[in-house]
């Protein structure tokens, strides 16, 4: 059983990779024994998680911002100008705005759904080459989308063009799975919940009261997050296809009123 979750041997690159979710992901996948490359906008903030991430393997820093077309193609460059092969991408870089309605204004809305719903798709079309280089019928490649259980149901904060890309998503993950699936490439997504993050300050902050208003009685842990996403990455999740993996303790199937 223990190959089976393995990622001897693979390459990984995770975008927002050097905080939060991105860098739950990144650490797990390096436990398990993968390579991984992780980028973020603020360079000196992903030398510095690429450095400590390096005390458990081999970790690579690829500064970049993902929200435009150039410059996720400047990224696919720069990994594809170090490795000739990806096999696993975690699309995870995101953004949240929230505003009334009345207010909300057109910057706050593409900014979150250039980096939330465009960059993934864009980044994993600059990066199809690399992909469709690692990918085989007994080893597929992977991409891997990070959404959000706001995509599924609706959170009482105004945060609509978060909402809307985080549905968008996971819709464009169903849609992109037929596609690269005859590549031999798997696209799959996570939803989560509350997990302790810069974008989820009141699960950072507040963690025992978010925790009153969740099911499982928690907010979401490091290990949570990194088994998902090697379920999906390894031998294990080679057969779930255009799926998204909620992780979240239960509370998108709750009527208890959701956690900010």
């Amino acid at each position: 059983m223990s190959s089976l979750f393995s990622l001897e041997g693979r390459v990984a690159l995770i975008t927002g990779g050097s905080r939060g979710i991105g860098r739950m992901i990144a650490e797990g996948f390096l436990r398990q024994g993968a390579r991984v490359c992780i980028s973020a906008r603020k360079a000196e903030a992903c030398d510095r998680a690429a450095a400590e991430l390096s005390a458990i393997g081999p970790c690579t820093s690829l500064p970049a911002d993902v929200s435009t077309l150039a410059g996720a193609q400047a990224l696919a460059a720069a990994f594809t100008a170090r490795e000739p092969r990806l096999d696993i991408l975690v699309n995870n870089a995101g953004a949240a705005w929230g505003a009334p309605f009345d207010g909300f204004p057109e910057h706050g809305w593409d900014k979150v759904v250039d980096l939330n719903l465009k960059a993934p798709f864009f980044l994993t079309q600059a990066l199809h080459g690399a992909l469709k280089a690692a990918a085989s019928a007994a080893r597929p490649a992977k991409v891997i989308h990070v959404a959000s259980i706001d995509g599924i149901a609706v959170n009482p904060l105004e945060t609509y063009s978060y909402a809307a890309s985080k549905a968008g998503l996971i819709h464009l993950t169903r849609r992109m799975s037929l596609r690269l699936i005859e590549d031999r490439i798997v696209v799959s997504a996570i939803a989560p919940g509350a997990f302790a993050s810069d974008m989820n300050r009141a699960a950072r902050d507040h963690g025992d009261e978010v925790a009153r208003r969740i099911p499982a009685q928690r907010i979401g842990t490091a290990e949570d997050m990194a088994g998902a996403a090697i379920y999906l990455a390894s031998r294990a999740g080679d057969y779930v296809v255009g799926e998204t993996l909620v992780v979240d303790g239960g509370v998108s199937l709750s009527t208890v009123s959701r956690p900010s």
